[in-house]
């Protein structure tokens, strides 16, 4: 196809494909998949090789949020089932983090449920990042708060956190309906503040939350113009008890062509398959790990994942091979620029074109992480092909019975699963 063929190039150039490319990569058939898939895949490999990052998560406070995000199990007025303690103790912060980090893990990220933290928050997180340091050298560190009100990512940084997530989640145009209680805006700024601060931005999405293709591309091209350094990919997790609980919207097609889309918009930075990937995914996850560089080890915020040896399992059968703590997770120019950034505070400000003169360029919904250097590609996109449209979800794919409530690991006294 010219599409994949125009795709590839510009992604190993680092160069922005224009929107009608980007909406035609999702609207590919299904004969047309495996090409996709090979295509971001060359991407990929251009920029990160064979390996796979592996990330952890920390609830580091379950449930009884005040805010209402339509998707998340922990949102105000809630009925889902799930976990719910307060703040975690530094210690038992540390011990969680270790089982991820013996499993594998190479960043720990800190979660938790709230509108945003308080300074007393801010102090409380900044003794975890360093009880976790203490015991786990050379360990990336990524929180993940809420919206953050003016110096709290200075301090969280000078704590010692590596990284910020705070995803957007959806298109602003769409944002209201999904959230009343904050704004797309508020979202964005939060992103700004923890990149101005020099830590590295980490933001992402949900698909499958009834969104548009237009809303999807719309998202990603707003972080790649955020400059997220890297960008999780969530698929909805449609939890009893929530609003979106009968949205069933997504195919293990549907979602490979999301993260090959990403994959091209942004192709140089970390791309994780974050919560909902073995709902959605399911036998297709060796498949995206030639899209995606990284993954979350084990169970979620308040799900539960597969089995942490089976991740291990996965990725070694697929023919790749667990990132080592020893390596540099983004490419040179991006991880320059990181460097740069951090050793003056930041930029100040988040562009597409990053911090230099070069184009430079996390965790979950809330409670769950490029660049260019070019202007919009002039390619005409080819219309999809007719023949094997992609695949519809129907009421029979609502896999109800792989929607599993985490009962195990941080809040309880049962071992995590890493």
């Amino acid at each position: 196809m010219d599409l994949l063929n125009t795709l590839v190039e510009k992604g190993l150039r680092r160069e922005l494909p224009s929107r009608e490319e980007a909406l035609a990569v999702l609207a590919t058939s299904d004969d047309e998949l495996l090409d996709v898939v090979a295509a971001a895949g060359k991407v990929r490999r251009q920029w990160f090789g064979r390996r796979v990052k592996l990330n952890y998560l920390v609830n580091l406070k379950s449930g009884l949020c005040p805010e209402d995000c339509s998707y998340c199990s922990q949102r105000l007025g809630s009925k889902a089932e799930i976990l719910k303690y307060t703040w975690l103790k530094p210690d038992e912060a540390s011990r969680a983090a270790a089982a991820g980090v013996a499993g594998g893990a190479k960043r720990v990220c800190l979660v938790a449920s709230g509108r945003g933290p308080t300074d007393r928050d801010v102090e409380r997180v900044g003794r975890t990042i360093e009880a976790i340091k203490e015991e786990n050298e050379g360990v990336e560190v990524c929180a993940c708060l809420g919206l953050l009100s003016d110096g709290q990512a200075e301090r969280l940084k000078d704590a010692g956190a590596d990284a910020y997530n705070h995803n957007l989640n959806t298109s602003e145009a769409t944002y209201a309906g999904i959230t009343k209680t904050h704004t797309y805006a508020d979202r964005v700024d939060t992103v700004q503040k923890a990149h101005a601060a020099g830590l590295s931005a980490c933001s992402g999405l949900i698909a499958g939350m009834g969104e548009t293709d237009e809303d999807l591309v719309d998202v990603v091209y707003a972080l790649r113009e955020l400059d997220s350094d890297s960008v999780p990919v969530n698929f909805l997790i449609p939890f009893e008890g929530t609003p979106l609980a009968k949205e069933w919207n997504l195919t293990p097609q549907r979602c490979l062509r999301i993260l090959a889309m990403v994959r091209f918009v942004c192709p140089d930075v970390e791309v994780r398959i974050a919560g909902g990937r073995e709902v959605h995914l399911r036998s297709m996850q060796p498949l995206a790990l030639n899209i995606a560089n990284s993954i979350f080890l084990g169970d979620y915020l308040t799900s539960e994942g597969q089995a942490g040896q089976a991740d291990l399992d996965m990725i070694a059968d697929a023919g790749f091979e667990v990132e080592g703590a020893g390596t540099t997770t983004l490419p040179k120019h991006r991880a320059d620029a990181l460097a740069a950034a951090g050793a003056t505070g930041g930029c100040g400000t988040a562009s597409s074109a990053g911090c230099g003169s070069e184009a430079s360029s996390g965790c979950g919904p809330h409670g769950e992480e490029g660049g260019g250097c070019g202007p919009c590609g002039g390619h005409a996109a080819p219309a999809a092909t007719a023949a094997a449209a992609p695949s519809v979800p129907t009421a029979s794919d609502a896999r109800t019975d792989l929607v599993a409530v985490r009962r195990r690991g941080a809040g309880t006294d049962l071992a995590p699963n890493a």
